[in-house]
């Protein structure tokens, strides 16, 4: 591939990704499905969005650097340099590596996100890096994913860089599906979601027929689970059979995380066939790069050409790939929480939520290996509730949210006074989309406050899987250390 085709695909990747985001950005987090056929409402710009924002961090802080490297400890510093996202797995990220937890830890300990797309739509930059190098293109992704996922999360991200790195050499769609599956874990639950994609669309070939199968067989309560969405991609991508216009429509028209299942499917036709990308699409958006306010501290490139022209520079600068250098497992000792339990006899009547079961005294010494609590259903009978009592410290008085997210019944008090509770519902432990009546915000003090929960399975629950967590009401971020000695 000469210099003039290879940068024509660089530019096709970013623009369709831009293209993509733009056209899914205003209905994420939509059921679907959705019958976009275009921009709808139609933009003067591109819309920001995290899908290129991250890439866009990560290649101008290497481009800085002397020696450039891809590695995992560079990017967890620019995490916290550099990134000022609460959401999700990205927080949870951050906290860790506030908390002293260094990638893969920072990606594998107690993060309710691992299988977030976060990292997934993270991937072009390796395969621009690496064009036609699949292996290469899934060991950078490695680098990066694992700073803030673990498991199917991080094969997500793996999976798309080495179908993109392939799409620089090959145009055909189940080919470049062969390259990304054979860079993640066969037995993964990914690998067989993709599969079953691939076969329902060659018996069905209809792609609202396809969608309900991956609904049915591997949706989830998060919208962003890559488990669902990788397959949407995929699906628009079959369906799409090389239209530009079919494909990313489709991906966006399965609903769930509507920007990123488009945006990468745009990305890769752009990176196949850049003239697939109609003028109808590109003229609303321009070329200008616009990344979010949460991105500090950088200075880039001002147009997708010259952030392309940045890529193109930096993939010659890079040295002959090494893995990073190992870090030693943290004590994780240190990052145990702390709690007391007692058995509660009698259920919390609806009159109002005011019952104030008293926690008196000492209860049950309890250790939780972080803020993703489990306790077996069988621990509490049918008459009862079990209170926990968790201790945590604020350095600064503050506006504060105080958060226990479970799926089990549940009710929580702050010093002594109510605060929330619901009778069981979905799990999403984010400060920024909490579900409601799972959290509480208020003014503390400095010092030492109490939080008690007072938990009950429901039906037929096995385990009761709660999260708590302190977060700064002002950037939705986790308090580091707030539960910790």
């Amino acid at each position: 591939m000469d210099k003039i085709e290879f940068r024509k695909k660089v530019i096709g990747c970013w623009l369709g990704k831009a293209v993509g985001g733009t056209l899914g950005q205003p209905y994420e987090g939509t059921e679907g499905p959705l019958s976009l056929s275009f921009y709808d409402p139609v933009p003067t710009d591109m819309i920001p969005n995290d899908d290129l924002d991250l890439q866009v961090l990560w290649a101008c802080v290497m481009d800085k650097m002397d020696k450039p490297r891809v590695d995992r400890q560079v990017f967890a510093d620019a995490w916290l340099e550099h990134v000022n996202f609460p959401w999700d797995e990205y927080g949870l990220a951050i906290r860790n590596i506030r908390n002293g937890i260094r990638p893969p830890y920072s990606g594998s300990y107690d993060n309710f996100f691992v299988r977030g797309l976060g990292a997934a739509i993270r991937s072009e930059l390796w395969a621009c890096l690496a064009p036609g190098n699949p292996q290469l293109a899934a060991a950078y992704a490695y680098e990066d994913a694992c700073v803030d996922h673990d498991g199917e999360g991080m094969y997500a991200e793996i999976f798309f860089a080495a179908l993109e790195s392939q799409a620089f050499v090959e145009s055909s769609i189940p080919e470049l599906i062969k390259a990304g599956l054979s860079a993640i874990p066969a037995d993964s639950r990914l690998s067989k979601a993709i599969q079953d994609t691939c076969t329902w669309w060659h018996h069905l070939k209809n792609w609202t027929a396809v969608r309900e199968r991956i609904l049915v067989t591997y949706g989830g309560d998060n919208f962003t689970d890559v488990i669902m969405n990788i397959p949407f991609t995929i699906l628009g991508l079959l369906a799409g059979n090389g239209d530009f216009s079919q494909t990313i429509c489709i991906a966006a028209n399965c609903g769930q995380d509507v920007d990123c299942t488009a945006a990468s499917a745009g990305a890769i036709l752009g990176i196949i066939n850049p003239e697939s990308i109609g003028e109808e699409w590109l003229r609303p958006i321009g070329r200008k790069l616009i990344l979010n306010a949460g991105i500090v501290g950088i200075s880039h490139p001002e147009t997708l050409d010259g952030f392309t022209d940045m890529i193109i520079a930096l993939k010659d600068r890079l040295p002959v790939y090494a893995k990073a250098a190992s870090v030693p497992e943290p004590d994780w000792s240190k990052h145990k929480i702390h709690a007391e339990m007692k058995l509660f006899k009698g259920w919390l009547a609806m009159d109002e939520n005011k019952s104030n079961p008293i926690f008196s005294g000492e209860g049950e010494p309890v250790e939780f290996p972080g803020h993703i609590c489990r306790l077996p259903a069988s621990k509490v009978p049918p008459d009862s509730i079990m209170l926990i009592r968790y201790k945590f410290e604020l350095e600064t008085t503050r506006m504060v949210r105080v958060m226990c997210n479970s799926a089990s019944n549940l009710r929580a008090w702050v010093d002594g006074k109510y605060a929330f509770g619901r009778e069981c519902g979905r799990m999403l432990p984010s400060f920024h989309r909490l579900p409601i009546n799972q959290f509480k915000d208020m003014e503390l003090s400095a010092g030492t406050h109490e939080l008690v929960i007072g938990i009950h399975p429901n039906n037929n629950e096995q385990e009761m899987l709660w999260v708590v967590g302190i977060g700064d009401k002002a950037d939705f971020q986790w308090i580091p250390r707030a539960f910790l000695k």
